[in-house]
Formats: structure tokens, sequence, C-alpha cells
């Protein structure tokens, strides 16, 4: 880093233009660069943090939870830390993919051939409004291009407010998860998964997203309260009709069983009998299973395939054959279930071939109707929907191909193994640990992996094909490691060329992509330089630091402990430091879904960035900050805050110090620096222990009572030149002391204010500055061990009795610049004492020709006598 002079201080200090200025500043002296060849692993603090996805734009949920990060970047930097503070983009999977589709009025048909000179109908805005029968189909090439292309434009925009927020990146250390070095690390890391038998491809019940064809994780999964009905149906049993009721009549043809509770008597006799289903006329074995509700509906239910997560248990656990009747597109699909053969549940079904799920169940309820077979009317029940939570359609539930990721759901091993990493990482709050402790208890099943999407990390597989030209997916074919990273969809497989591709005897690439959570998952790894710069790595990893939301804790967190336990049995960070939500005026969580969102550029432009990182640095860690943009309160504060300092350093700097070696000697200075000792210490440990709020809350505490007591009580004695030099000195050299450990103790809140003062009289910045250990270091400060511990509560006192000097001229509807012939302060004794050592400068605030003391009960000023000819 480059040092710089000291600037002049300005005639009217401002904040505007402070984020332009220094930040270009900060660029060219490289300020905030990790100096790789200066660190070892113990003077190193690495940050593993969020990559934000490049689609869109951010919210103001983004500024709050990056300033805490960055608050604690500052902080440790320092502290003497080589802060290895990088940042990611993460711009591959669905949101990216809407966003291009929107933007340019396309979409992707993975059968059109590429067009080089491809340009696209529309481009700017969100476009939301178009539909996608009206969007043009272009091939996967030129998607993903227009994907790359739109990204790139996005991340220069959040670089930019990044900046103008401040933070203290290193620009250096980026990295994007759809960037080559990413997509050989994602590859990477799953072929030891695939080496180790912890990742593998299987058929199996899969959820999935009918608006965007895809597979969907339990950990993507949303419920949303949706209007629904209880449909009474009769299924007809040997010794008569029994009544089932279920929300799902479309499914009826996909019925497999019914199944009661094993305790319950009224269906005791019929386990192990068939029935016959309504309509269809299938018969139908009837089961016991402990999940069944006796006290839901009949107490006996349908197990079609699939309805819900509870029937791919049932089917699991009982064994039973798969009918599938929705297709990928949510619609039934045109071939009846083997198992209807009579004419009438043939013809029935034809009447419900190619319908949506709605469209079917209107269907479906006339033709119950009509049979006498559905018992009275739909029962409205408002009930909780599973939705994919980027989705506007419910989830269904098809058979599919897909890849899976072990994650401890069925290997008890796993499971305890990531519950014991989880209690050697120190969470900030605690209490936030419950939710990942709950989230791995209740895993149900592997981690799918495998999307059907264009832009993402290809998964790294071919099939061969055989003599029919039928791909032999149980002999997958997978690349070396050092041809990553490959795209099967168009590099050729090992031992083959391209023109074997799709005849037989050939192979056939994988299509799919990896979910965005297999390649973010991997971020302490991306960052760190894992299998491509293993100096780099041995010097950072594992990271002291992961940040986030809580609401990513079932996903980023979970999955990148998962990937580092299964790479190396070992958590990738010491402490999880985790940020609340933003909330609405009305205290609701702000989301995009729900329109509530505010975009910071306007918020930062108006307030100023300092105000803005001061309002989000308020709220500790893990607690839910509400925000009114109409009325941004804290911000405000914020913003006078760091005016403030400004104008009080201006201030405390136009003292000029008398000629000759002195030092701090009057008992209220001493009395000033001993209680900012007491700052330092508390700020230093709650920083310490995570608590940035703490330590902004002790030093804007301390600084109000420095401008509105001290600065007041000494300014006479530190202005004046009838002032002896010794008195004056040892005000003057208190108030810079003070001024200097302020200013560092600030900077990693209000960056740019304090940088903006640091610069008037120091070389260099604040921010490469050393953290305050105590003010005895400071120019004509004595040691602290030195100071009269009678003297420690004198700026207190000296405080309160000031306010008593101002309250008796304002209850005399007096000026406080009138002069007052004399008065007294009365007090305890022990504290008379105290107050006795500051009396002139008591005097000189006050403007008091004759102060005296007395004791009594508590403290006041009272016997006020106001010169001759000084009141109207």
């Amino acid at each position: 880093m480059t040092d710089a002079t000291p600037s002049a201080i300005p005639a009217k200090p401002v904040l505007e233009g402070l984020e332009t200025k220094w930040g270009s500043v900060w660029e060219e002296r490289g300020t905030y660069l990790f100096d790789r060849g200066a660190a070892t692993r113990e003077g190193v603090y690495s940050i593993d943090t969020p990559p934000p996805t490049a689609s869109g734009s951010l919210h103001i949920g983004h500024v709050f939870s990056y300033t805490h990060t960055d608050v604690i970047a500052r902080f440790q930097r320092m502290r003497g830390k080589s802060v290895f503070y990088p940042i990611g983009w993460d711009d591959n999977g669905l949101p990216t993919e809407r966003r291009v589709q929107n933007y340019y009025g396309v979409r992707c048909d993975p059968s059109l051939p590429y067009d080089p000179d491809f340009t696209p109908p529309f481009e700017g805005g969100d476009n939301k409004s178009t539909k996608a029968a009206d969007q043009k189909p272009i091939s996967r090439k030129n998607f993903t291009e227009l994907c790359e292309r739109l990204t790139v434009e996005d991340e220069k925009q959040f670089e930019a407010l990044w900046r103008e927020l401040g933070l203290s990146v290193d620009w250096t250390q980026t990295y994007r998860t759809i960037g080559n070095e990413s997509l050989r690390a994602s590859q990477l890391a799953f072929l030891g998964n695939v080496e180790r038998g912890e990742a593998y491809q299987a058929m199996a019940p899969t959820l999935w997203d009918v608006t965007f064809r895809t597979a969907v994780a339990q950990a993507e999964l949303e419920d949303k309260e949706q209007p629904g009905a209880y449909h009474r149906l009769a299924f007809h049993g040997a010794a008569g009709d029994i009544f089932i009721e279920t929300t799902r009549p479309e499914l009826l043809a996909a019925c497999v069983a019914l199944v009661a509770h094993p305790d319950d008597p009224r269906y005791a006799d019929l386990v192990g009998t068939t029935v016959r289903s309504p309509l269809f006329d299938v018969e139908i074995p009837v089961v016991a299973h402990h999940l069944a509700q006796q006290d839901k509906g009949s107490g006996i239910a349908m197990i079609c395939t699939f309805g819900d997560l509870t029937d791919v248990i049932w089917w699991r656990d009982l064994d039973l054959p798969i009918r599938a009747v929705i297709g990928f597109d949510g619609r039934l699909v045109s071939d009846a279930p083997a198992a209807i053969t009579s004419e009438a549940g043939i013809a029935a079904y034809a009447q419900l071939a190619g319908k949506t799920v709605f469209s079917a169940k209107q269907t479906i309820v006339e033709l119950l109707r009509e049979s006498g077979e559905m018992i009275g009317d739909p029962k409205p029940i408002t009930h909780p929907v599973k939705f994919f939570e980027k989705g506007d359609k419910p989830l269904e539930i098809v058979s599919t191909r897909q890849w899976y990721i072990t994650n401890g759901a069925r290997n008890e091993e796993l499971r305890a193994r990531l519950l014991e990493l989880g209690n050697e990482i120190s969470w900030h709050p605690e209490f936030m640990k419950v939710r990942f402790d709950n989230w791995v208890g209740g895993l149900t099943g592997d981690w799918l992996i495998s999307r059907q999407r264009f832009f993402g990390v290809p998964l790294p597989v071919w099939y061969p094909l055989d003599g029919d030209g039928n791909p032999v997916f149980d002999e997958p074919i997978f690349p070396a490691a050092e041809s990553l990273p490959v795209d099967p969809s168009s590099d050729a497989a090992p031992g083959y060329d391209e023109s074997q591709r799709g005849i037989a005897g050939g192979f056939q690439g994988e299509v799919d992509v990896m979910d965005t959570w297999a390649t973010s998952s991997l971020t302490p790894q991306l960052a760190g330089g894992w299998k491509r710069d293993e100096d780099l790595f041995e010097r950072v990893y594992p990271f002291d630091l992961r940040p986030q939301g809580q609401d990513i804790i079932r996903t980023w967190l979970f999955s990148s402990l998962l990937r580092a336990t299964l790479e190396d049995d070992a958590k990738p960070w010491q402490h999880a430091a985790v940020s609340g939500f933003i909330v609405d005026p009305d205290r609701k969580k702000m989301s995009k879904s729900k329109g509530n969102v505010v975009t910071p550029a306007d918020v930062l432009a108006q307030h100023g960035s300092d105000a803005v990182r001061y309002w989000a640095a308020s709220s500790r860690l893990g607690t839910d900050a509400a925000f009114d943009p109409q009325n941004p309160t804290q911000i405000k504060i914020g913003r006078r805050l760091a005016i403030k300092i400004l104008n009080a350093a201006k201030f405390v700097y136009g003292f000029e110090l008398p000629e000759g070696a002195h030092e701090v000697t009057h008992a209220i200075d001493m009395s000033m620096l001993t209680a900012l000792d007491e700052v330092i210490r508390t700020a230093t440990d709650a920083f310490a222990n995570y608590d940035h709020a703490r330590a902004l809350e002790a030093t804007e505490s301390f600084f109000w009572t420095f401008c509105d007591d001290y600065l007041e009580l000494v300014k006479e004695r530190a202005y004046s030149e009838a002032t002896e030099p010794a008195a004056r000195a040892s005000a003057v050299l208190a108030l810079r002391a003070a001024t200097d450990v302020m200013l560092r103790l600030f900077a990693p809140f209000l960056p740019f204010a304090t940088e903006e003062v640091w610069s008037w009289t120091h070389e260099g910045s604040v921010h490469r500055a050393s953290w305050p250990v105590g003010t005895a270091d400071a120019e004509g400060v004595g040691a602290a061990a030195d100071r009269d511990p009678s003297h420690d509560p004198l700026l207190n006192l000296a405080g309160q009795a000031l306010i008593g000097i101002r309250r008796a001229k304002t209850d005399a509807k007096a000026s406080q610049k009138t002069p007052v012939a004399s008065a007294v302060i009365e007090a305890p004794a022990d504290i008379v004492a105290v107050l006795e050592v500051a009396a002139d400068d008591l005097k000189a605030v006050g403007k008091i020709d004759a102060l005296s003391f007395r004791v009594g009960d508590e403290l006041r000023v009272c016997d006020i006598v106001f010169a001759p000819d000084t009141l109207v």
C-alpha cells in the first residue's frame, strides 16, 4: 500500500462524494488486497463470502447482511490479520434462465441447431408479461450465450453497488459459479463422490416442477396455503362400501392401495383384503401403515403414485406398484394404467387424458357424480401444498432417472458425523444451530443434484448405446480429471469420436446439469483454490468465517458442510455468522415474491453509504430488522453521526498545541481517556464474540458523551490563549488522542467518514491502522496504571453537573451564553470531592464567576445568580 500525505482540512466537511473519492483511492492503493506472501495460516482471517445470485437486482436485505460481514473483515484487518475476503457470483440456475427468457424474449429448445448470427427479438426490462408461447425458441448454445452475456452485465452493476457500499472485498479474488475454474472444481468433486460411492443414479419418485420441467430437491420446497376440498368416494368391498376422503380425486386412476392405521379397529378386518375402485373398477389391496392418520377424514386413505411425499413413503415401505398418470408437463398421460381393463374404466380415463390437473379434477368429479360414487358435495378446506420456492404451480411427483449424493438421510453414520461437525462450529448467534440440527434430523431422502435445465454445470457423464441404440445407464462413462471441464452435450465421450454420438454402438451425453447448490456448496473450495492453487488453499482453509442468511442454513450451509465432510471429513469453517431478515413496516419478511422489497441504490444515493451501513450494523446477528423506506429513522441517525464525526474532528483539530514538551495532566482529561479505555475493551470483546452491534453501541454512546459533555467542558481551556500552556496542552492532547482512537473504533462501520478525517492528520489509511488497545500509547498520554482511580467517575459526574447548569439557565429562560455571578453544586461528600477538581472547567463552560460546592443528598445545581444586567 502506498502512503499518502495528510490532506488539508476542508472549510466545511461534507459526506457527499466521499464514496467516489475514497473508493478510487482504495482501489489505487490496493488497501484491501490479500497479501499472500506475508500470510501464514495463523495470520490469515478467511471469509467464505456468499456469492449473490447474479440475476435481476440486489435488495436492501443484501446490504444488511453483507455489511455485517464487512465490519468483521475490517476489524480483523485492523487487528493485524491478513484478511482473505473474496467474492463470487452465483450466475447459473433457474433465476438466471428465467431472467434471460424475460429479458430477451426467448426460450431454449435443445433440438434446434446453433445460429451464430442470432439476434434476440427483445432486449431490456423484465418483460414478465411475455408468455412462453410467444418467446422465440433458440438452441441451447444460443441460450447459454445470452445467459453469459446478461450475467456479466448484471455482475458489473452488482460490483459497482458493493463498491459504493464500501465492502472491503479483494476484487482480485473473484469467481463465477459458471466460470471454467468453477466448472472444473464442481465436476472434479462430483467424480470424487462417484469414486467413493457417494454419488449414484437411480430411477425414483421425484418432486417435479411442471412449469420449469425440472426436478426439485427437498431443500428447495416451500409450503403455501392453498384452497382445496375433500371428496368422499366409495370403494366397493365384499361387505359393503368403504369411504375415503381425498383432495386429489384426479389421481384415482393412480390408486394402488387403501391404507389404515394398524391400531384402528374400524378397519382391522379389512387389512389384507381387497376392494374395487370407483369408476375404474380396479382391484385394490387394503394395507396397514403407522403413518395413516386415524383422525383425518374417514381414517382410511388412498395411496396414489404419487400424490404427495407420504405416498412415496407408503409406496416404498409397502413395496407397491407404480401407476403413473401425471406427465412431465403436468397433464394426465395419454395411456391409461395397465391395471384399468374394463371398457367403462378405459372410457372414463379417455376423458381425462391430456387434461391439466385442474381440468382433470373437474371432469372426474362430474363422472363420479354421475356414477353415484361421490357422496355429497366437496367440503372446502385450506391446506399446505408444496411448491418449488421459485415456482408458481404446485409440485407433482413423477418417476425419473436422476443423480443423487448421499446426505445422511439413509446413512446414520454420516448423519451423526454431520451433527458432530455442526457442534464443532461456533454459531453466532448460538440459537441458529437448532435449525441445522432439525434439518439434518428431518432429512427424508438423499440430495437430488441433477436438473433438467440448460445453463449450469454439466454433469460429466456419458452413456454407451447398445446394438439397438438404447442407452446403458448402468455403465456410465466418466472423463479423466485432466480433461475437465467437459460438456457431454458437445464433447465426445472418452474412447469415442463425435461421429458416434447417438448411433447404435456409440454414445449419448448426459444433458442434465447440476443443481446450482451443487456448485455453491463448494464455495470454500472455489474461492480457496482447491485442486488449483494448493499454496493458497493451505493458507486459507478451513475458512474462519461463513456468513449467511438464516433462510439458507438448510441449503448452502448444510450442503457446504456435507461436501467438506465427504471430501476430507472436516468442517470447512470455524465460525458461522447468521444474519436475520429484513421486514417491512408490517413486520413481514421482505421478498421478491411478496413484492415488498426495496432496492438499495436510491437509499444509498439519498442518505450516503455510511448512514446505510450504520442502520445495518445496528442490528445483531440473527435479529430481524424493520425497514421503512418512507421513514428510515436509523439511517437518518447514522447520517447525523457521520456528519458529527466530520465536524467534531474538524473542531478538535482546530485547537493548536502549545510549543514545548507537554503531557495530559488534568484529572478530567485522564477520566475521559480512562472511560475510553473501557470502551476499547468493550468493543474489542464484542467484535471477538461477533457482536458488532454491541461494539457500535458502546463506541457511539461514548462519542456523544465526548461531544456533548467532554468537548464542551474543555473547549475553553483548549482554546483560550490565556490558559496556562500545560493545562491547555493537556486538553488538546487528550482531544487528539480520543479522536484518533474513536476514528479507528468507528472505521469498520463508517469507512468513508473515518477515512476522510484520518487523512487530515495521518498518512496511509485508517483501515490499515492498528485496532486500538488503549490510549496510553498516544502522544503525551501516560500509562493507564498511573492514573488516579478516584478520577475515573469524574467525566460522568461533570457531565451531570453540566446538565444541571444548562437546565438552570433554561429554567430561567436565559441563553446558555449568559454569564453567571455565582452558583452552587450540591452533592454527596464523595461526589463533591471528585467534582472539585473539575471546578475550573465547569466555571468556564457555564460562564460562572464564582462556583462553590456543598454536601447534599443528590447532585444538583442550585443558588444560581446571574450577573447583573444579563437578564431582561
